[in-house]
């Protein structure tokens, strides 16, 4: 199986990749690339059914939903949907087990996987061709491989997301005047999360320094325990939005902020479109795998340490992607280390205070 390069003129392209929030946020760059490069193409995107919340009304893609609570069912749904149809290219994003049995259902010409380095889960069977591979990729580069292997330009990303004035206007609604420093607390795994009394010194310290902070994060008991303890040990008022926002709301939210606090966490992405700074906490996976794209200067990690301490070896010493284990690991990144970040961020982004 070869790499390939398709330059010709296309006129239906299909895209999967199912999830997650910051994933489908990294590919929404390379697929708005595509379509500089292949403007007269029809183009599909096979996605999650969260995810699609967000992407809803993407200019020029047309979003079909796989929800994966349905099984089986599922797939036979998108079996229909494609039935009589058979796209020029597809490409497949995403090596989990569940993307590559719907890779199998989707009709498609030539079918584009990641690099052999990258594949598992059986990825090699539901794909005649691979991008190039890569060394040390992020994960949004190797998502613009796959708009490289059909002919497209690929430079420093940018986005279009899709949302509306009426969008922008609910966010600014639940906002205070005032500059705006956004915290979301919570990543999809607990043990990624940062300890409550450090994020609350943290929104004490924007506080002093004349920022309004908002906690933000959806409607689960995991985020909204979180978003309280923050708030209980804040000397601060702080805003917590927490389960009041929509996606699309959040992400104008994340756009009228100056500054984002996250672990690796969708929001810390969907900031990344709308070009607001964000301060990544990372000490489980490499944040110059999965850091905040635009922003990894403005990490505060222990990842390679502990890299070191399990595995005695270097993260280029390692597969790329080699992530680390313990439940405490979060608790080695110091308030001071933070609030350093922090200082730094709004000196660097000409962020008037207080101060």
């Amino acid at each position: 199986m070869r790499t390939i390069v398709l330059s010709k003129s296309l006129t239906s392209i299909c895209i999967l990749r199912l999830s997650a929030i910051g994933d489908v946020c990294h590919a929404v760059s390379a697929v708005q690339a595509i379509q500089r490069a292949h403007p007269q193409a029809k183009i599909t995107w096979v996605i999650g059914k969260v995810e699609a919340m967000l992407l809803a009304d993407l200019p020029g893609v047309e979003l079909v939903v796989f929800d994966k609570k349905q099984g089986k069912a599922a797939l036979k749904a998108l079996k229909a949907k494609f039935k009589g149809q058979k796209f020029d290219v597809l490409l497949h994003m995403q090596v989990a087990l569940r993307a590559n049995l719907v890779a199998r259902v989707i009709p498609a010409k030539q079918k584009i996987g990641f690099d052999k380095g990258r594949s598992k889960e059986l990825h090699s069977l539901f794909i005649n061709k691979r991008i190039a591979p890569q060394q040390s990729p992020h994960v949004l580069e190797g998502f613009q491989n796959f708009a490289r292997a059909i002919g497209a330009e690929c430079g420093e990303p940018t986005w279009q997301m899709p949302v509306t004035a009426a969008h922008q206007a609910a966010a600014k609604s639940l906002l205070p005047e005032g500059k705006v420093f956004v915290i979301s607390p919570a990543a999809s795994k607990a043990e990624r999360n940062w300890l409550p009394e450090r994020y609350a010194r943290v929104a004490d310290h924007a506080a002093e320094l004349g920022f309004q902070v908002v906690i933000t994060g959806g409607p689960t008991e995991l985020e909204q325990n979180l978003a309280a303890e923050i708030q209980k040990h804040s000397q601060a008022e702080l805003l917590n939005l927490v389960g009041k926002t929509d996606l699309k709301t959040l992400l104008c939210v994340l756009e009228q902020a100056e500054l984002v606090l996250a672990p690796d966490t969708g929001p810390a992405h969907m900031a990344v479109t709308v070009g607001t700074p964000v301060i990544g906490l990372y000490a489980h996976s490499n944040p110059t795998r999965t850091g905040p794209y635009m922003y990894q200067d403005y990490v505060v990690e222990v990842y390679h340490q502990n890299l070191i301490a399990q595995k005695g070896k270097t993260a280029e010493q390692l597969p790329w992607g080699t992530r680390v284990k313990g439940s405490e690991l979060m608790s080695q990144i110091s308030v001071d280390a933070v609030i350093t970040m922090f200082d730094r961020v709004i000196k660097d982004q000409g962020i008037v205070t207080n101060a």
